[in-house]
């Protein structure tokens, strides 16, 4: 992992109420306070003082914002005070989202359907790899933060490198970029995409705006780039790259099978327990639902709706939280929720909202029960998952 330290960039010093601030939020946290609350009206420079917090601190940081126009706001601000640092954008990528949902007075259901914006999803994957390759790290995020995400480990065990004067062959190289969702597609260059060109491989990382070419001589990697996506020009040589997943979910192929084995078990479980309670219909939807899903899990490795079965993909017991973008941050980290009169109680009513849709859908046969694992965090799990927190509020 690259060290590198936050440095501050402004033409301003503290000033009013902020030197004392600031120095108060670092003692407390040096001392382990594990919670603070740092107040002040709108204009009172409360982003300054967390920016000085952070670059005192020196610890990868996490900022809760509770809706997307905030955080954004806070990412142009924290973008300008730390430019020669990894600034990061976290929040829901879906542009207009429709979850699935069964309405049984009516006896109608919802399919789920969602519209994903490519750039923030971008800026997702961004997130991730460069809290797993350095270590100064700020990412700005809104509350959909404590929603599953994939697994840290594998995300960082399925990472494909390259290093100038490495011997590989290239369809073994293809094969790496294949495992991590990475699409061949020699004509339509684009993001999560590679193109073979003879020997000269060229990948567009999914969180980049640029892309890498790998030049083969035989079966030695003989030159590494980053170039320009569009125009192919090269613009910089490198020793070594690393590429990341191409999405969060990913895992190894032989988790697929035991995941499979574990899902058939509490289908048949699930089926035993309808057919004694009289609910033939519901039975027979979950049989043919569920026996469709594992089919295209084993001829493809995905099928609509497959983070209902995360739990048995990820191999985690009943009720375990799961993994979400604070797994990927080291254990000692710095948080800041800003407006936090909103944003706490947003993610207390988060889980039961949640619980409550897909209840109903679990009742009815639409899903299994280890559905009601693919969930965002309980209140009780988000505050244990950060031992230094300042929460930011204009409102006493």
């Amino acid at each position: 992992m690259e060290k590198r330290q936050f440095e501050l960039v402004s033409e301003f010093d503290p000033a009013g109420d902020q030197p004392q601030a600031i120095e108060a939020l670092v003692n407390g946290i040096n001392s382990g306070q594990r919670n603070q609350v740092l107040m002040g009206v709108t204009g009172s420079g409360k982003t300054f003082t967390m920016a000085n917090v952070i670059e005192r601190i020196q610890k990868p940081t996490l900022v809760i914002s509770h809706n997307k126009t905030l955080a954004a706001q806070l990412y142009s601000e924290f973008k300008s005070f730390f430019p020669r640092n990894a600034v990061n954008y976290f929040v829901s990528y879906y542009d207009y989202y429709q979850p699935e949902a069964y309405i049984p007075q009516r006896d109608i259901y919802i399919e789920k359907d969602a519209s994903i914006n490519e750039e923030i999803d971008r800026l997702r994957l961004a997130s991730t790899s460069s809290l797993v390759s350095r270590d100064d790290v700020i990412i700005v995020a809104s509350v959909s933060s404590i929603y599953g995400l994939g697994s840290p480990e594998d995300y960082k065990e399925m990472m494909v490198s390259a290093a100038k004067g490495q011997i590989i062959q290239r369809d073994e190289l293809l094969r790496k970029l294949i495992d991590i969702q990475y699409e061949r597609n020699d004509v339509g260059f684009e993001r999560t995409k590679f193109r073979v060109r003879g020997d000269c491989v060229e990948i567009w990382p999914s969180y980049e705006e640029f892309a890498y070419r790998i030049e083969l001589w035989g079966d030695e990697i003989d030159q590494l780039s980053i170039i320009d996506p569009t125009t192919g020009e090269s613009i910089q040589t490198l020793e070594n790259i690393f590429i990341y997943p191409a999405k969060h979910f990913v895992m190894p192929e032989q988790r697929i099978e035991s995941a499979v084995r574990a899902i058939r078990d509490e289908l048949r479980e699930q089926l035993a327990l309808f057919k004694d309670e009289g609910k033939l219909l519901e039975a027979q939807r979950l049989n043919a639902r569920t026996r469709y899903d594992v089919e295209m899990l084993q001829e493809v490795g995905y099928c609509p709706g497959v983070e209902n079965y995360s739990r048995h993909l990820a191999g985690r017991k009943e009720g375990e939280p799961p993994d979400t973008l604070y797994d990927f941050f080291p254990d000692d980290f710095l948080l800041f929720v800003d407006e936090s009169h909103v944003s706490v109680p947003q993610v207390r009513a988060m889980w039961a909202g949640d619980r409550s849709r897909k209840s109903t859908l679990v009742d009815h046969g639409f899903r299994l029960p280890s559905a009601l694992d693919n969930r965002p965090l309980t209140f009780e799990e988000w505050e244990g998952k950060s031992r230094s927190a300042v929460f930011v509020s204009a409102t006493p």
